[in-house]
């Protein structure tokens, strides 16, 4: 008999019904059992013989004790679920407690002092004393050259987009001449320079830079996108001190930075975050610009700062090779053309990118095309000069004569008449204090000066805020210091130039020293953080240990079976319990962890009284992690958790998922293999799927060795079709192509790349199909959700992201963007309700997929009273768990493939086809408890990845997806969906874990919850250990080149997935699971 049916007789199929009467509504078994009834009447065959001595003749006392049975096998089943359910949360907190300390070591902030710079703080130059010094209508400290200012920020200007280019080759060059050519014709009047931006380079941590002078820090990168009010001295409290009227316009950032700073009649503030938009920021912005400059509000400002948002969203978008880039830029000409026309000469205008973008329009990184932005300042006074004259023309490319960005701070508050903000770490450009003539050497030592006093004024707060000793050697910045001051008070105005360049000195060094300081880092909290990481490791594999037992296998004979519940429910009525309700390791090692727990709630007032450090609340959290830990650990059999044979592998599977495991987290130590990483991972899925032909090809079963070695050569080669997706970081170039967008230099799909989707929509439903029909599942509900809700899912997907290029190509010009949007938000809704809503609720009710057929069979022992008898046959109960429980997956695959692009919703179609191709190597090669299949799906999950997009940077992260079904910013939901995006391969492969455990298996198999935690463990322990390694070669190479390129951002995506993977496995998988056990054990009976 086929191993994927069973044929009983109807005593048969009753004996699958117990103990546990069957209710009719719930189960579509019981109701076709009832309709095959009759016809077993029909065919002569007497209710009494086919029943004799069966569980249906038993009286109403024992039908009863067997409905107490089977309460009880559901009661013990609930209970030991919620057990590892309440485990498995407490190593999320654990997970997260580690990560915490581990980050606030690493990602150290630096100090910020809340000293104020005030007006009346005299510095000596060459320039005093002058007349009304001290006060703001005159200057402060130095004499104030304009009374307003225009400060335009064009949101990722790059410097290449402002200079010529003597061939078109790109659609963004040559598009912004304006800059350029006023620099060249009116030297005295403006200047271009290259702009450089410190990492990261988001426009929020750039402001920040742009309006204290202060450089950021590791941590920064984290808070890039959650802005809190710059309470640090700033140009914003300098200029409100003075009086003068703040206008904002355009990015919202600015609000949320400097709150009650800006007029509010007249301050108008847009969504930053909705990256589809290119045209209503900047629109908005020229609409009340104009008349501010032009009109009778000519006077209700002194300051107006306008923030550009379309080239940055155009670069997002499209990429910056994109005619819509060469659009945003000639609009930007335009704009500036006509704020020229409109200016006095008490106005100074400033046009700046706050960082640049990489070559697809993405920025967050320290590559050189995301840290060069372009600065122009212009002024029909007529002020500025070059201190040689070969440097009439702007630059040729970003690396020579820039400025960093910090050097605007102090240029605009001395320009203004302001005191310089007294964090500052920036000098002035000398551009704008050298004089028309170039050789104002008085004026830029004065300036240099009076910037180099109030670094040294910091500098020495500091030091005495963190207890640092100045040392005096040649290279300190003391002896830079002294040198220049020598100079001064000796050389008087004759040694002007050589005074300016010993005070710039000392300013570069300073902030060079700075650099280094703020990247110090807190080794016992880093240690710390790491320790409870890998001590959740050790529990994670004892809890493995604890779980996992050797079960013999089912027998298949109904009469044996029958047999054992007959006896199972005798000893029931009589009181003698064959369970064992206290064997529980969930319960025993969580029983230990939050006893241990509370004792480290206890001890954490204690131990902050000793050590003043950390806040009590961090102590609170350590103490309770570390005392659970441990506590769940020893309330275990110690013997067993300090025998180290039982942590050894025993099999060539289990060492293959160690060497697999291993690999990775020793691999990271080295910039190349986290930089190739992709292709590595593709190595461990090629050598499984050879592993596995191999092992195949020696099943004795001739059908299982051909199904075996078919899996195999599948598993593979959609490895490698996979692999043909990808998205090229910086280092990999020139030795990789990027194919997930049309070019490396775009955000947007290929015209050809919007089959892909229709090709899932027609091929994928089909492939699940194949897998259903080797079972005989595709039974019940599995044709109406797979062939029919799945597939028109799929489709209305690909229409989405057909009509999303239409909008990005403008193939439609008479139906409109809006209309168009309109559309594409009642699909992707559409589509999240069918999967969340309609789908949730299909699971949890759907019955099995499973269907019973009647025939008639011959029976000589019956034909001369009877004629025949009925054979009924129960189709998919060879793998009624794991048919049933892909329906969930069904319902995660939809709504991460409509977060995926194109490319990326191939990508990740062939990983479901993976996942099931996985799953039946297991099967049939008996490797459904071994290590290797958890550790595969984590290797899967990693792999994807890569292959939808995605690479271990800021700039990869692809924002519009919080869009897809909004209009504009929803929270919590718009941050949701681009998590989704980003990790939903992660988020499919921990979905899967139960499947590879469930994946045929019958429903009389025991202890299947223990092989799922085992399962969700080993899963759990491959990313606790890769989070591990990440954070202990990132505080070993923390004075490593590449630490913030390359290790960091390793480090803190590792941590973000352990997180996802650690709250999706609670709320998927064994969710999930128990859903899933909890409808067909309704059917079948507990076991």
């Amino acid at each position: 008999m086929a191993k994927n049916e069973l044929t009983p007789t109807v005593s048969d199929v009753n004996q699958f019904r117990v103990p546990k009467a069957v209710d009719k509504k719930m189960s579509s078994v019981a109701t076709q059992y009832a309709q095959a009834k009759p016809k077993v009447k029909r065919h002569g065959v007497k209710e009494n013989e086919l029943c004799k001595n069966d569980t249906a003749t038993i009286d109403e006392k024992s039908k009863r004790a067997a409905k107490r049975l089977s309460d009880r096998k559901k009661s013990r089943f609930l209970i030991e679920w919620v057990w590892a359910v309440g485990f498995f949360i407490w190593l999320l907190f654990a997970h997260a407690t580690g990560i915490y300390f581990f980050s606030k070591g690493f990602l150290l902030t630096r100090l910020v002092l809340q000293e104020k710079s005030s007006c009346e703080a005299q510095i000596t130059t060459f320039n005093q004393p002058f007349k009304g010094i001290s006060t703001y209508n005159a200057g402060c400290w130095h004499p104030k050259s304009f009374d307003k200012a225009v400060i335009i920020i064009i949101d990722a200007l790059r410097y290449d987009f402002t200079i010529p280019h003597i061939e078109k080759n790109k659609a963004f060059q040559n598009s912004l001449p304006f800059l350029y050519d006023t620099a060249i014709k009116e030297p005295q009047s403006a200047f271009l320079l290259p702009f450089i931006a410190d990492p990261p380079t988001t426009t929020l941590q750039r402001l920040k830079g742009l309006t204290t002078g202060t450089l950021p820090t590791l941590v920064d990168l984290g808070s890039s996108f959650a802005g809190t009010a710059v309470e640090e001295d700033n140009l914003l409290i300098q200029l409100k001190n003075a009086g003068k009227k703040i206008v904002h316009l355009g990015d919202d950032t600015w609000t949320a930075l400097f709150p009650g700073y800006f007029e509010e009649d007249i301050s108008r503030a847009y969504d930053s975050f909705n990256v589809w938009d290119l045209h209503t920021v900047d629109d908005g912005v020229t609409e009340h610009i104009m008349p501010l400059l032009k009109g009778d509000k000519n006077g209700t400002w002194d300051v107006i700062i306008a923030h550009y948002l379309g080239v940055d969203h155009a670069g997002h978008r499209y990429g910056p090779d994109h005619p819509a880039m060469a659009t945003k830029l000639q609009q930007m000409d335009g704009i500036l053309r006509e704020i020229v026309n409109s200016l006095d000469e008490k106005t100074l205008l400033v046009v700046m990118g706050d960082h640049g973008m990489d070559k697809k329009g993405d920025h967050g990184g320290e590559s050189d095309d995301e840290v060069q932005a372009a600065l122009w300042m212009y002024s029909k006074k007529r002020i500025f000069g070059r201190t040689d004259s070969k440097h009439i023309l702007p630059p040729k490319s970003a690396k020579e004569r820039f400025v960093n960005q910090i050097d605007f701070v102090p240029t605009l508050s001395l320009l203004l008449g302001i005191p310089i903000p007294f964090n500052n770490l920036g000098k002035p450009i000398e551009e704008a204090f050298v004089g028309k003539k170039g050789n104002a050497w008085n004026n830029l030592a004065s300036v240099a000066r009076i910037t180099a006093t109030g670094i040294k004024r910091y500098q020495a707060a500091y030091y005495a805020a963190r207890g640092i000793f100045e040392t005096s050697d040649n290279e300190s910045t003391k002896f830079l210091w002294e040198s220049g001051e020598k100079l001064f008070f000796n050389g008087g105005k004759k040694e002007a130039k050589d005074i300016y360049i010993a005070y710039t000195a000392f300013s570069q060094m300073t902030l060079k020293f700075c650099r280094n300081l703020w990247a110090r880092f807190n080794l016992l909290s880093m240690a710390f953080g790491i320790g409870i990481l890998l001590m959740s490791v050790v529990i994670l594999i004892s809890y493995v240990s604890q779980n996992i037992q050797e079960e013999p296998p089912i027998d298949e004979n109904p009469e044996t079976y029958r047999a054992e519940l007959k006896l199972e429910m005798e000893n029931f009525s009589k009181g003698i319990i064959t369970m064992n309700d206290h064997d529980n390791s969930s319960k025993t090692i969580l029983r230990g962890v939050l006893i241990s727990s509370l004792f480290g709630i206890l001890l954490s007032p204690a131990l902050w009284i000793l050590n003043r450090d950390y806040s009590i609340i961090e102590f609170l959290l350590g103490t309770v992690a570390v005392s659970g830990l441990l506590g769940g650990l020893f309330y275990q059999d110690i013997r067993q958790v300090l025998t180290l044979s039982k942590f050894l592998p025993k099999t060539f599977w289990s060492w293959l998922a160690l060497i697999f495991t291993a690999s990775q987290a020793l691999g990271f130590a080295s910039n190349s293999y986290t930089i190739w990483e992709d292709s590595i991972l593709l190595f461990f899925i090629s050598t499984f799927g050879i592993s596995a032909l191999l092992s195949s090809s020696r099943l004795s079963n001739n059908s299982d060795r051909v199904l075996g070695m078919y899996h195999s050569l599948v598993f593979t080669f959609l490895g490698w079709a996979a692999s043909f997706s990808k998205l090229c970081r910086e280092e990999q170039i020139p030795y990789c192509r990027s194919t997930y967008y049309v070019s490396d230099a775009s955000s947007t799909s290929a015209h050809w790349q919007l089959l892909i989707p229709f090709a899932v929509a027609l091929i994928l439903p089909s492939v699940i199909k194949s897998f259903y029909t080797g079972s005989r599942s595709y039974e019940g509900f599995a044709p109406i959700w797979i062939s029919w809700v799945f597939r028109i899912g799929l489709f209305l997907n690909a229409i989405f992201w057909v009509l999303n290029s239409a909008d990005d190509g403008e193939w439609f010009h008479k139906l409109g963007p809006v209309f168009l949007k309109q559309i594409r938000v009642v699909i992707a809704q559409t589509i999240f309700s069918t999967a969340i809503i309609a789908g949730s609720i299909a699971f949890i009710y759907a019955p099995p997929c499973v269907s019973i057929n009647t025939t008639k069979v011959s029976d000589s022992k019956t034909q001369k009273s009877n004629g025949s008898v009925a054979t009924v046959t129960i189709l998919g109960f060879a793998n009624v768990h794991g048919t049933r429980y892909f329906f969930l997956l069904l319902n995660v695959l939809l709504c991460l493939l409509l977060l995926q692009k194109p490319m990326g919703a191939g990508a990740l179609s062939l990983m479901a086809w993976q996942i099931l191709a996985l799953a039946e190597i297991l099967d049939l090669n008996s490797l459904t408890s071994s290590p290797v299949g958890p550790v595969m799906l984590a290797i899967l999950g990693s792999f994807y990845f890569f292959k939808t997009g995605h690479q271990t940077t800021l700039s990869s992260i692809q924002w519009e997806t919080a869009f897809i079904p909004f209009y504009t910013i929803r929270y919590p939901y718009s941050p949701i969906l681009v998590a989704l995006n980003t990790f939903g391969s992660q988020v499919l492969a921990v979905a899967a874990i139960p499947l590879i455990v469930i994946w045929k298996q019958k429903p009389r198999k025991k202890h299947i919850l223990r092989s799922l935690v085992c399962a969700l463990a080993w899963h759990l322990s491959y990313y606790v250990i890769i989070t591990a390694s990440t954070s202990v070669w990132a505080a070993w190479l923390r004075r490593h080149l590449m630490l913030y390129r390359i290790f960091s951002p390793k480090f803190m995506t590792a941590a973000f997935v352990l997180l996802i993977i650690d709250t999706f496995g609670i709320l998927l998988a064994l969710a999930g699971f128990c859903l899933n056990t909890l409808s067909v054990a309704e059917t079948f009976g507990w076991v």
